[in-house]
């Protein structure tokens, strides 16, 4: 099969759209397909292949709402003429997917859509976005979910979309199964007896920093470490993470219970092995569709505790891996934690280690059997495989 992504951003940008993507890619890849990856220009990108994916990069920015600029005829002619069996585009709201909209009827190739949640779907200035969003969709050889409870599916049910597949995302074994290189607690300055605590999400100010921090700062916990992974994005969210953690390490009270907040960039290796040395994950965002960090948690092993976010709820159930903090919803759907409670349950979690390791089992169980990247790769490729007859 000749087979196109399209995504707003691709490697070396990380992120989680950009990870599904790259995952789903490389894998079809290796199974004998030809795969090209339609993205935004990066500066650190210097190669149009990476690891057998084609990458085709155009120089546009924003979305049908925002405002798209840059070269987007181009664009829509390389989509137009074409020869690709399957084209499927990867998150609505931004331009690599708002500029096929309007070519969808000219395009001969089959045609899959993965809204990824439809994050503004509550925000008035989309209104008319999604108003012509449900008959965009009918267009659509097949309309792909991560979730069969999260709003964008609840969306297409309503409007009458009847092209729908379901397909959750997942983690790497080649990733979370492989042998540490290193010891990440001895490199970081942490004892084996300390309880370990992680969080990873880029700072975009939405991943639920600052609630974390109050929810871990604010507990009765003692010898434990805190640390967020993330890389820099908005100066603000990583401003505002440094002065905490500075006024954290200020605290008399926190030397007397030795407990330890720690704000780093690190690179994949390092973050897969403190997803395996970490004792919980705390992860209190305000909006995802399906945190891949959910999946990752279920592959190392780790339980987890996280907002009602995304398909969070569903995550769990699935899995037995962690449960959900208690959760207030704004009018924009936004999703924040209830601190106190939060603080209950971190505690009571932190004191009941035969909780966490059954939590620990059932979430690595039914990562093994369902949700890994080599599983979830196969189930692309017999989609593409049965739309195409």
């Amino acid at each position: 099969m000749k087979i196109l992504h399209t995504v707003e951003s691709y490697e070396p940008s990380t992120g989680g759209m950009q990870e599904v993507v790259k995952q789903i890619s490389e894998r079809l890849v290796k199974m004998g397909h030809s795969v090209t990856v339609a993205t935004s220009k990066h500066p650190a990108r210097s190669n149009d292949f990476i690891n057998g994916v084609k990458i085709e990069e155009f120089d546009i920015t924003g979305n049908w709402v925002t405002g798209m600029h840059g070269d987007m005829q181009t664009y829509q002619d390389y989509l137009l003429h074409s020869d690709f069996d399957i084209i499927t585009n990867f998150a609505a709201q931004q331009w690599a997917t708002d500029l096929m909209l309007p070519l969808l009827k000219e395009i001969k190739a089959k045609k899959v859509f993965v809204p990824t949640g439809f994050s503004a779907l509550s925000v008035p200035e989309y209104s008319e976005y999604f108003e012509k969003m449900k008959d965009r969709m009918k267009q659509y050889d097949m309309n792909l979910f991560q979730s069969d409870s999260y709003q964008d599916i609840a969306y297409a049910r309503k409007h009458g979309i009847t092209k729908i597949k379901i397909i959750p995302n997942g983690a790497s074994a080649e990733e979370f199964l492989s042998p540490d290189e290193t010891d990440i607690r001895k490199d970081l300055g942490i004892s084996k007896d300390q309880f370990l605590i992680l969080h990873v999400g880029s700072h975009t100010g939405q991943k639920g920093h600052a609630e974390a921090i109050d929810i871990f700062s604010r507990s009765d916990l003692e010898n434990a470490t805190f640390i967020i992974v993330g890389s820099v994005f908005s100066l603000f969210c990583y401003g505002s993470c440094k002065f905490r953690e500075f006024i954290f390490r200020l605290d008399p009270r926190n030397q007397f219970r030795n407990r330890h907040l720690l704000i780093l960039s690190l690179n994949r290796k390092q973050i897969v092995e403190l997803y395996k040395a970490a004792d919980l994950f705390l992860f209190p965002s305000n909006i995802e569709c399906s945190p891949i960090v959910l999946f990752e948690c279920m592959a190392s092993g780790t339980p987890f505790l996280t907002t009602d976010v995304g398909n969070a709820k569903e995550i769990i159930d699935w899995s037995g891996g962690g449960a959900l903090l208690p959760t207030i919803k704004d009018t924009f759907g936004y999703s924040h934690a209830d601190i106190e409670q939060s603080i209950k349950l971190l505690e009571r979690l932190f004191n009941d280690p035969i909780r966490r390791a059954i939590m620990k089992e059932e979430g690595f169980k039914k990562w093994q059997t369902h949700f890994s990247w080599e599983t979830i790769a196969k189930q692309y490729e017999l989609l593409y495989l049965k739309l195409l007859n």
